[in-house]
């Protein structure tokens, strides 16, 4: 049996049989709050040092992407991406250069994070 069509009555009284919904649109895939209270969190800090200067999020059916601009012209410096497909392989979070190179790939975002991090400086 295939999909059932159904039959809709019109004001006069006749019917017609409209089409089948098609199978409901893909969801996209995003970032949770936990995700993006994390992700802003280093952000922060890191336009606080003038590291950083824009960001711009993607959210498509396959993955969702946070990308980092030193200039708001330029390619981005960084992209943070979440790929669920990948959670049970290498880990859905991966931060990318600039050039395509992933630095680091996990399952945990802090520890993914954690590449982009300047180390302390003592004085």
């Amino acid at each position: 049996m295939g999909d059932v069509e159904p039959i809709i009555l019109s004001r006069r009284g006749a019917a017609s049989v409209q089409p089948a919904a098609s199978s409901p649109a893909p969801l996209k895939i995003t970032f949770d709050r936990r995700e993006l209270d994390r992700i802003l969190d280093l952000y922060g800090r890191m336009v606080a040092q003038g590291e950083w200067r824009d960001y711009a999020i993607d959210f498509t059916r396959d993955k969702a992407v946070f990308a980092i601009f030193r200039r708001a012209m330029d390619m981005p410096l960084y992209r943070i991406e979440k790929d669920p497909r990948l959670a049970r392989r290498q880990g859905m979070y991966c931060v990318v250069s600039q050039t395509g190179h992933i630095l680091k790939r996990g399952h945990e975002l802090p520890r993914v994070l954690a590449v982009l991090e300047k180390p302390l400086k003592a004085i």
